[in-house]
């Protein structure tokens, strides 16, 4: 993370007021990196009746068979109570599952004990969500085009509004930042220079040097690129490219790293040239590589929905095996440049305060208003908005 020669650096949470607590599932069953377990787990959860229904479904205090919730916006789900419901799956969604972990989600309120209805409004193909990762090593924060499920840091989606409009930004920040730089600096930019340049504490620290302020954002745009992982695909350069020497067993169950032969082992499965910098890169004290199989090949607990899973292993999930190793590593080419980003002629919080841009209004730190069709509540009652 760069550095800065005092401490008055603005917090993200004062540049991009509106936070959101994650979601919570309150149960590991309607997640999985593979879709059709998903639908097969819902499939068990309608054919089992009485006590056995509830066992499966696995109840809390938030969510039993006989929770009364809308649909999830923007999402077709069904709201009678699960204890008499029938009907199919609703179709899986892409979810952010832990860092650099995309699986999948059944979009069913009824299933989750905290769903966070104020994401799933403005979640579309132009939001950004940015996470908050405390703990070293690794990134500060996460960028994401998917709805994140990560614990326990903060969500500050980039636009408060569906289609890209109103920037969850303090009102006049962007002006104040065009009148100082001489430039015109977007939404965007201003979350590359963010996923750049903000520390372990969430201070963002702001310049006025133009030049810095483009080379920082250069590195966050790579950098949201490789994290949001959309358009082309990113690759390690001729002769670094990752491949699977020997075939992967159909069931693996041990993962082991020869630094020597920059290999990775998947049982008798072999696959190289894997970057020391890609398994060795971690997220909040994490190890990324290991926890992304681990939670493809632990054996879970026999009886549940959670047991129900595929019974080898996809091709799907070695292509994506290959992609991040890739992504891990060509991130990691980026840390040494974004540790040598030294902010000079500092943007203070002071001179923010001063110019009326912080603190931000009360009203920018809530959800604003989206709703523009009614969302269907309980039972199929429309919700009064």
């Amino acid at each position: 993370m760069p550095s800065v020669t005092h401490d008055d650096a603005p917090l993200l949470a004062d540049l991009m007021p509106w936070s959101v607590a994650p979601p919570r599932l309150g149960r590991g069953w309607p997640t999985g990196p593979d879709p059709a377990s998903l639908k097969a787990r819902w499939d068990a959860l309608m054919k089992a009746e009485g006590p056995d229904r509830e066992a499966l479904f696995e109840p809390t205090r938030s969510r039993t068979l006989r929770s009364a919730v809308g649909q999830l916006p923007g999402r077709s789900g069904g709201t009678e109570k699960l204890v008499r419901a029938t009907g199919p799956c609703p179709e899986p969604v892409r979810v952010l599952h832990a860092p650099f972990d995309e699986q999948w989600l059944i979009p069913d309120h009824r299933l989750i004990d905290a769903a966070r209805p104020e994401l799933w409004r403005v979640a579309d193909e132009h939001q950004i969500f940015v996470t908050e990762t405390p703990g070293s090593p690794g990134p500060v924060l996460l960028a994401t085009s998917l709805l994140p499920l990560l614990r326990p840091g903060r969500v500050h989606p980039l636009y408060r509004r569906p289609g890209g409009t109103e920037p969850n930004l303090a009102p006049g920040l962007l002006d104040h930042l065009t009148a100082r730089l001489g430039l015109s600096p977007t939404p965007p930019d201003l979350l590359a220079w963010a996923v750049t340049a903000t520390r372990p504490d969430l201070t963002v620290p702001l310049t006025e040097d133009p030049e810095l302020w483009a080379h920082g954002v250069e590195l966050g745009h790579r950098t949201l690129w490789l994290m949001r992982r959309n358009g082309d695909r990113p690759k390690l350069p001729g002769g670094r490219r990752p491949y699977v020497r020997a075939p992967l067993p159909t069931r693996p169950l041990t993962l082991h790293y020869d630094r020597d032969e920059e290999t990775l082992h998947i049982d008798e499965g072999r696959i190289s040239p894997v970057p020391p910098e890609s398994w060795d890169f971690e997220v909040s004290g994490t190890r990324v590589l290991e926890d992304w199989f681990t939670s493809r090949t632990a054996e879970p607990v026999p009886g549940t929905l959670a047991a129900i899973h595929p019974a080898t292993w996809p091709q799907a999930w070695t292509s994506e095996l290959l992609e991040l190793i890739t992504v891990l590593a060509l991130l990691a080419a980026l840390g040494p440049r974004q540790e040598e980003l030294t902010v000079t002629a500092p943007i203070t919080a002071q001179e923010l305060r001063k110019a009326g841009v912080l603190p931000a209004p009360e009203a920018a730190r809530r959800p604003a208003s989206v709703l523009d069709h009614h969302e269907e509540g309980p039972e199929g009652q429309f919700a009064l908005i």
